[in-house]
């Protein structure tokens, strides 16, 4: 299946973990993925203590989104590499499931093109389970999905000027 966590709203990279953690519970193996995250997030301390069946990769960083700027063409090129990467990983046999957190928002931020996505999505094996996350799923990603859920914020302690908190967003 082709499973999608989109939308505004908090929680799309959390529930790939949730479904990361389930799947390791079974003894299943995957790849995750992280896009436009180049930071030591404390998921990555316990999934890392997984490692005999979760294996992380990060690729770039959005520190271009901060500074209202454009991407990079090295930075492009980091993450048309590291999509490169997942189609291989993918189609190794190694893994029954695929994380690409935040790959849906590389293609807002043209770090990726939508049709480097539908390629890797027509190239995947029957027999894994891929999971993509970020804000702004474009239509076609969510015709090819099987399951999407979008993540809807009704209210965030950000607007109230609470930054990340240790444990919560960080």
């Amino acid at each position: 299946m082709i499973q999608v966590y989109t939308g505004n709203g908090k929680g799309k990279t959390t529930a790939a973990i949730g479904q990361v953690i389930r799947a390791a519970g079974n003894g299943m193996k995957t790849f995750f993925a992280m896009f436009m995250k180049d930071y030591s997030y404390s998921e990555l301390k316990i999934l890392n203590r997984l490692s005999d069946f979760i294996e992380i990769k990060q690729y770039a960083n959005d520190k271009f989104v901060f500074r209202k700027k454009l991407p990079s063409s090295s930075l492009k090129e980091e993450v048309k590499n590291g999509l490169s990467e997942c189609i291989n990983k993918m189609k190794s046999g190694k893994y029954e499931i695929m994380v690409l957190d935040e790959v849906l928002v590389s293609i807002y931020f043209q770090l990726l093109e939508l049709e480097d996505l539908i390629n890797l999505i027509e190239q995947k094996p029957e027999a894994v389970e891929l999971i993509l996350t970020g804000r702004y799923c474009p239509e076609e990603i969510i015709d090819l999905a099987d399951l999407v859920t979008e993540m809807k914020e009704v209210k965030h302690y950000y607007n109230k000027g609470v930054l990340s908190r240790k444990g919560f967003e960080c």
